[in-house]
């Protein structure tokens, strides 16, 4: 099906900082994800536009620094183009002024390489993906991740082009979903009622999932209300912050970062080692620990 150029991307943060595009698509798991496809210089992913159809957006390297944004289907009209710019954008958080953390980078002799333009985290279209697909991470292993999503993609999204489908385009999908769903199908195990529950609260309207991403809101009540969330616990709710809401403070601990982290600095995997390495980074010590980490990843992340 044809491709339409929707626009062209400038590779720069908020701060006119550089941004290397294949780190944006490679910052973290959950990015690489159904419907998301990564490879060396492109992303595609499925997502209903404006209109309700179904199209596939992708965002490919089309210079140094640029990038040019399509979608397939119907030429869309220029309003429904300038749309699916502003999804890439947000999705790529081109808004973001990172200049600060690269700065404090820039100063680190093992994060130095950073101020080159790594850094910038993908994110979902909405918070609300955001929140299940990081529920699928906790307490498993990565294929069990993989599983659970393609499951979620398979029978609760929408059909595109080709086959492929979308995530579940509203929380109502999923919560009008039986519970049988998640159990058999899925295969969430106990993470089964969380993501029910979970899709009930935004459907109902108890829970205002995007207001989360307000600048204004302290970073202590986003935490607040993501840890009231059913199945978020201190991992899940900085992962959120650090992956779906540009907040950074946060160091992001589980069974495979702190195992890396010993591996690579070859200290004890101990907690205030961690805080103490990266405190000199303040408001960006969680990404700072997630860049170092995560230094060596030329591959689809697993983590």
């Amino acid at each position: 099906m044809a491709e339409h150029t929707c626009g062209v991307l400038q590779l720069r943060g908020g701060g006119g900082e550089p941004v290397i595009l294949d780190r944006v698509f490679l910052s973290h798991g959950v990015a690489s994800l159904p419907p998301n496809i990564v490879r060396p210089g492109i992303l595609t992913t499925l997502l209903a536009g404006p209109d309700g159809g179904v199209r596939q957006l992708t965002v490919r390297r089309s210079g140094a620094d640029s990038a040019t944004v399509t979608c397939d289907g119907p030429r869309p009209p220029a309003r429904e183009a300038e749309w699916w710019l502003e999804q890439a954008t947000r999705m790529l958080r081109l808004k973001d002024d990172l200049s600060p953390f690269y700065e404090l980078a820039a100063a680190d002799p093992e994060l130095g390489w950073v101020a080159a333009g790594a850094g910038r985290m993908l994110a979902a279209p909405t918070v609300f993906e955001e929140l299940i697909k990081t529920l699928c991470t906790t307490n498993c292993s990565w294929g069990a991740t993989e599983r659970m999503v393609e499951a979620l993609v398979q029978n609760l999204g929408a059909a595109g082009a080709g086959g492929r489908r979308t995530f579940p385009t509203t929380a109502e999908q999923m919560a009008q979903a039986p519970g049988s769903i998640y159990r058999e199908t899925v295969r969430a195990g106990y993470r089964a009622r969380y993501l029910q529950e979970c899709a009930q609260m935004v459907a109902s309207g108890r829970v205002a999932l995007e207001e989360l991403r307000d600048p204004g809101l302290p970073d202590e009540e986003v935490e607040h209300r993501l840890l009231a969330l059913p199945g978020v616990g201190p991992y899940a709710a900085s992962h959120l912050m650090l992956t779906a809401l540009g907040r950074y403070h946060r160091l992001v601990l589980d069974s495979w970062t702190l195992p890396t982290w010993a591996k690579r600095s070859g200290a004890a995997p101990d907690v205030r080692a961690v805080e103490a390495r990266f405190e000199a980074f303040g408001r960006y010590r969680g990404l700072a620990f997630w860049m170092y980490l995560t230094e060596h990843w030329t591959e689809s992340p697993t983590g």
